[in-house]
This record gives C-alpha cells, structure tokens and sequence, in this order.
C-alpha cells in the first residue's frame, strides 16, 4: 500500500480545481491521496478525504499553515486582469508557497497552471509552432506579466533548490457550455473579444436572434487558428503529472492536438447545425501550440478536438442552479 500523501489545491473553486478534485478522489490510483482546498471568497462543501481551509496566499501564515503536512501542491489560484490584487497573489502568494515548500520535510511535488498569456497566444504573430522553448512575451496586462512572473519564479526554485517542479501551461479552458458562450454577440460572451463591440449593439442584438457565428480573421483577412484545452484534458494531465518521474522539473503545453480554426469551426456549425456567420477582421493572429512533449514524456492524449468541443457545448444544458457566472474580468 503507498504512503499516504496530501495535496494542496489552490484556487480549488474554480473550473479547474473542482473537476481535478472530483477526478482524484474517484480515481483508485489516487486513493492514497487525500485533498486540502484552499479557498478565499467561495468555498467547496467538505467530503471524505477532502479537507477545506480559508485565508489569502498574499499572507504568508496562509500559506505556511495550508502547506502544513503537505506533499503535493496543485496551484491554480490567479486573480486575472485585476490589478489591485494580481501581484499579492500570483506573485507574493507563489513566492510564499514556494519559500515554505523549499523547507518543509514533507513536500514532494509542485505542480504550477500556467498559460499561453505568458507567450503572447493571439496577442502577437508567432510564424512558427509555439514549443516550451519560445521566449517569454507577456501582451499588455497584467495578468499576461502575472502568467511570465509564476512560470520564471517556478524554473528559478528548480534551479535554485532543485524543487521537484512542473508546469503545465494551458490554453483558454472550456467546460459546459463555455465553447459555445465564447462565440456569443450578447452581453453572455465568455471572455474575448467582445464581438458585440466589433459591430455595434443594434447589429450585435440582431446577430443573437439568427445566432450568427463569429469568424475571427486575422490583419491579412485570414480565419485566426487559436488554442484551447477542455478542462477534463487538462485534468488528465494534471493526474498523469502527479509523481511521473519524466515531469520534474518541466513544463509541458496541454492543449487540443491542433488549434481551433475560425473558419473550419463556422463550416462545422453551419453544416451540423445550420447556425449562418460572419466574418470579422480583427487585430489578432493564429497561434499553433505545440502538444508534443507531453504526448512524448507522459504520454498524454487529448480526447477533445474542434467538433467533440462544439458538440459538448451545444449538448449541455444548465440547470437553473448553476448559472453562467464570470469571476473575473477578462
């Protein structure tokens, strides 16, 4: 029977950190594992082998005392495009994670979510397949600077104090009915752009009604290839990078095999669901982030492509108790 082990999940409200903590506890492989959820301003309901504590990581009792007993960490917490508290959490909160990890008798790994913000995705024109090598390039924000500053301060620990250290940097993650809410001309959009702002309100109302598909173009009038990750992929990867000897010290892109095509995504939705479109010329760029690396070290597969992403999505239907709700900006 394997020790047993604990590990800390922060940001564990979220979309990534409740299905990761569902998926773990039902796992057999995990069933040495138990969970403590650091939660803020929401909170999950306790179960067996789940453990749910308070508090902020910008303080560094929070973080000493969540980590108490530790051996695994999962971080997930990130305050997006709010500028009066990014640099307390993803920076100072990291710092304090990883000061206290470095020294505790018990620890054994750190997993850190990155994301493609921390190369630019869209922002800016990558002519080749974006590897784990590409350079850091944050886009105006500060969560983009937020995304570098973790995934930098991270390889430095490894460096530093050979911290057994992984990253695995995502794509936008969809779940529900995200993929369909990110194509929405309403006030509903998930995320951005804001189509409604491309065309105006009246036009934007209009296109709700006929539900109109936007075609993003790229300056040169191009259907823009961009990149996302289903949340239960993402999870996969996480579970698989748990202790894998082939992840330590690594970061690894999780994401679909290949980026979504604007245009193919129209043709697929026009054809299966006779949903019309239109096409928006828009200052962003195609992005191909490469999956290789995960799929060669820890032999990762992802299940969803452009055509199981769009059929989940138009085949979930909410329940009145949980509405579409965005925490953050951005």
């Amino acid at each position: 029977m394997p020790s047993p082990k604990r590990i800390l999940v922060t940001g564990a409200t979220g979309k990534v950190g409740q299905a990761f903590i569902n998926r773990l506890l039902a796992d057999s492989r995990f069933a040495h594992f138990s969970v403590r959820a650091l939660c803020h301003r929401r909170t999950l309901l306790a179960q067996p082998r789940l453990e749910v504590v308070h508090g902020s990581l910008e303080e560094r009792a929070v973080a000493e005392e969540a980590l108490r007993g530790v051996t695994h960490v999962l971080h997930l917490a990130t305050p997006k495009e709010t500028p009066e508290s990014i640099m307390d959490v993803a920076v100072k909160g990291l710092f304090w994670l990883l000061e206290t990890c470095r020294q505790s008798p018990t620890f054994e790994q750190f997993i850190l979510i990155g994301g493609d913000a921390g190369v630019g995705h869209f922002v800016y024109p990558h002519p080749l397949p974006v590897t784990e090598t590409q350079k850091h390039s944050a886009y105006p924000g500060c969560y983009a600077l937020s995304k570098v500053l973790e995934e930098v301060m991270l390889e430095q620990y490894t460096i530093q104090y050979h911290l057994n250290g992984c990253c695995l940097r995502a794509p936008w993650i969809m779940e529900k009915d995200d993929f369909k809410y990110q194509l929405s001309f309403g006030e509903d959009v998930f995320g951005g752009p804001r189509w409604r702002d491309l065309v105006g309100a009246e036009q934007a109302d209009r296109y709700v009604q006929t539900q109109t598909i936007p075609v993003m173009l790229d300056p040169d009038g191009q259907p823009v290839k961009r990149n996302f990750v289903h949340v239960e992929d993402l999870v996969s990867a996480i579970l698989l990078a748990i202790d894998h000897p082939k992840a330590r010290q690594q970061t690894f892109n999780i994401c679909m095999d290949e980026p979504v095509d604007y245009g193919e995504l129209a043709a697929y939705l026009a054809e299966s669901r006779n949903l019309p479109s239109i096409a928006l010329t828009t200052p962003f760029y195609s992005t191909w982030l490469d999956n290789t690396k995960a799929k060669f070290l820890l032999h990762w597969r992802p299940v969803y492509d452009l055509k199981a992403m769009v059929d989940a999505a138009w085949a979930y239907e909410r329940a009145s108790t949980d509405p579409r709700i965005v925490w953050y900006p951005g």
